[in-house]
């Protein structure tokens, strides 16, 4: 049977995940209800979440749970979807819903409610929904095994492209590192949750311009929280004054399909050290799992 609740675009379905799964115990046969967990998100086309937890349920020997997608068009449609999937056990959350989620949730962990954003819920019974961000866990752990620590560990100036959830996550982390940092942002007024200076994309070239010319030996770290270049737009790119750009640049790009985009590809050519954001993926979706195994069914 396939479940599901309805989107403008049509049902939002759980296909292939049976209503009840036929199991033996003490030779007894029990109808179990499938443990669902899920993304939720618009669009989905570009996520690797389903095939990484349907590989790791298969590999770990994880029988009766699935994980599926669920395109939501608009963030209003999270309350069907939690009435049409009553297995569902937890989500996570991705652009454009991490801040906008909040209002649906009945509690927040203390890291997500200092960032601002979710990108993991739990579902306990009753449909209590807890917020947690996973991002910041992975993020951090990702920056700090990029060139054997180099990154995290010496002081570095740090310039975030772009201010949604991600860039909540990203500055948070930052700001726990101690280190000296600016957020990119196409908003003129300030931006919800920002603890930082916030600059216009016109102020980049002479903030990058400034840095140079302290000539301090302090590497740059660049991280691209922005949608700029993910499949399947893999021609688009954050405008960056490319040329002011060298080997004293790290380009951290939270994108991780492609594995190469654009922006690394031409940061790269300036001799840029660079980094994409599938361990990120993996390892904040590790987190998201420890979370989900250690909620009471």
């Amino acid at each position: 049977m396939i479940r599901g609740g309805f989107c403008r675009s049509g049902w939002i379905t759980t296909q292939n995940v049976p209503t009840f799964s036929l199991v033996m115990i003490n030779d007894i046969q029990v109808h179990l209800r499938p443990v669902l967990y899920g993304l939720i998100g618009f669009p989905l086309g570009h996520s690797f979440s389903k095939r990484y937890f349907t590989q790791k349920f298969r590999t770990e020997g994880i029988h009766n749970t699935f994980y599926e997608l669920f395109p939501l068009e608009e963030i209003e449609q999270f309350p069907d979807l939690l009435e049409k999937n009553p297995g569902l056990k937890g989500v996570n959350v991705t652009i454009p819903y991490k801040k906008a989620v909040i209002p649906y949730l009945n509690e927040l962990d203390e890291t997500a409610a200092a960032i601002g954003a979710v990108n993991c819920i739990s579902i306990s019974p009753g449909n209590y929904l807890k917020g947690y961000n996973t991002d910041a866990i992975g993020f951090e752990q990702s920056l700090c095994r990029a060139g054997e620590g180099h990154w995290a560990t010496r002081r570095t100036e740090a310039i975030i492209l772009g201010d949604g959830g991600a860039a909540n996550a990203v500055q948070y982390v930052l700001t726990k590192m101690k280190m000296n940092c600016v957020m990119v942002s196409r908003k003129v007024s300030p931006v919800p949750g920002a603890a930082v200076p916030v600059i216009s994309w016109e102020d980049l070239r002479g903030h990058l311009m400034h840095l140079k010319s302290k000539k301090s030996g302090e590497p740059v770290l660049i991280i691209n929280t922005t949608p700029l270049g993910m499949a399947p737009s893999v021609q688009d790119c954050p405008q960056l004054p490319f040329e002011l750009l060298g080997p004293e640049h790290l380009v951290f790009d939270l994108i991780y399909n492609p594995e190469e985009t654009l922006l690394l590809q031409r940061a790269e050519q300036q001799g840029c050290s660079t980094l994409n954001g599938l361990e990120m993926l993996y390892l904040q979706a590790e987190a998201a799992w420890a979370i989900w195994s250690a909620n009471p069914s």
